[in-house]
């Protein structure tokens, strides 16, 4: 019998930025090992295109992504839920089968003022950010499983 993979959620209030590019970075970087998702407490109704196209400059499609509810996921077990802005923190219930829950904090980059370049260099840099978290975090993940199979 296959074992499920377990759901890592990344929350963020409008789910239009960084929680997309923390899904994206992550799911590229853990492989098949984990089932990645990402919602918001206030969902925007869209994928901010400067996040899509940063995204794209690492060779990362998420494109197709889409706006989610945090509520879409309280009917399933998500073993990890991953905060990445202060508001999400603070409003985020528990989920069935939680066993681990993070927060790390992001600037929000669809706040970025000034021209097109300048608003996408603040989205780099977000993103940048974001990636060695979550790289670092999906290497520990798979460093945590080889251990457990050697135990």
């Amino acid at each position: 019998m296959q074992k499920m993979k377990p759901t890592v959620l990344i929350l963020c209030t409008g789910n239009s930025c960084r929680s997309h590019l923390a899904e994206g970075i992550l799911r590229a970087a853990s492989g098949d090992t984990l089932n990645v998702q990402s919602a918001g407490s206030m969902p925007a109704g869209y994928v901010h295109p400067l996040a899509i196209q940063v995204m794209k400059e690492i060779a990362v499609d998420i494109s197709t992504h889409h706006s989610k509810h945090m509520n879409d996921f309280l009917r399933q077990p998500v073993e990890t839920v991953i905060t990445v802005c202060g508001n999400a923190d603070q409003v985020c219930p528990v989920f069935p089968g939680q066993a681990n829950r993070h927060h790390w904090g992001f600037c929000d980059p669809a706040k970025a003022e000034g021209t097109d370049e300048e608003k996408r260099a603040v989205f780099r840099k977000v993103r940048d950010e974001i990636k060695m978290v979550f790289e670092a975090y999906a290497d520990g993940r798979r460093d945590q499983a080889k251990a457990a199979q050697s135990a």
